[in-house]
């Protein structure tokens, strides 16, 4: 069984490292593209506004990061954009370097059965991004009212061409849980285990990404656990985990971007 360093270690590598601020700047996303690398390793992306893309994208080109992907958010953070927006944000996006695109599934008109709008959203955001860009959907699980919504959402997501699912935006009050998280799982594990995973907002200390991981060895198998299946959005948890492997641990952390 891994120890809580190896845990730490792992999560390190699995960080969709986060900056989603309204004051954030150029000078925030070159630090925050600085900090994707640690005496420990990288993360796995960095994680910012789409006007931010080109600029993180070439920081961490220049840093020799090429490994480390760029995400972007679209939709976000309520799910009420305007179609054609969505998409064009998408495509300018996917132009300017991004990687991955975090889009939030309308998730109001989701829970009021308009589903056409929210399927023409997603359907659309994964024909912006074929098969050279990585869709997350965003549910708002913490939104949807009841698990029995949150599988339906994971559900309708998947059939509408996600990649990943994720759990939430990190900007409303329940954001991901271990109890989302759990129907989220078994839902990708229905439907073949092709599908990623991503906990977002809240997951603030290695002991809360331990237990995700736990979680996901469990429903999931050990070896489903990579970064091409499991992400975690978050800013604060990085310097839990630098602590954690560098010995000195603590539970403190900078939650300033909701994440």
């Amino acid at each position: 069984m891994k120890n809580h360093q190896a845990y730490a270690h792992q999560a390190l590598g699995l960080m969709d490292l986060t900056s989603l601020n309204d004051n954030d700047t150029d000078q925030t996303i070159i630090d925050l593209c600085q900090n994707a690398i640690t005496d420990h390793g990288h993360v796995a992306a960095v994680c910012v506004f789409p006007k931010y893309v080109a600029i993180a994208k070439k920081t961490l080109l220049e840093l020799g990061l090429d490994s480390v992907k760029v995400a972007t958010v679209t939709n976000f953070p309520n799910g009420t954009d305007n179609i054609d927006q969505v998409i064009a944000l998408t495509e300018q996006a996917i132009a300017d370097g991004a990687d991955e695109i975090d889009v939030v599934l309308p998730y109001k008109q989701f829970v009021n059965g308009e589903l056409q709008h929210c399927e023409e959203i997603l359907v659309q955001s994964k024909q912006a991004c074929a098969d050279h860009n990585v869709l997350k959907v965003i549910i708002e699980s913490g939104e949807l009212g009841d698990l029995n919504t949150i599988k339906a959402a994971s559900e309708f997501a998947i059939d509408c061409g996600a990649d990943f699912i994720k759990t939430s935006t990190g900007k409303v009050t329940v954001n991901a849980t271990l109890e989302a998280a759990d129907v989220m799982l078994n839902v990708i594990k229905e439907n073949g285990s092709k599908v990623g995973f991503k906990a977002a907002g809240g997951i603030r200390t290695t002991q809360d990404a331990q237990n995700y991981l736990i979680q996901a060895e469990q429903i999931m198998g050990v070896e489903w656990i990579t970064a091409s299946n499991y992400r975690f959005g978050a800013s604060g948890l990085l310097n839990s985990l630098k602590d954690t492997l560098s010995g000195n641990e603590s539970n403190n952390s900078d939650s300033s971007s909701g994440y």
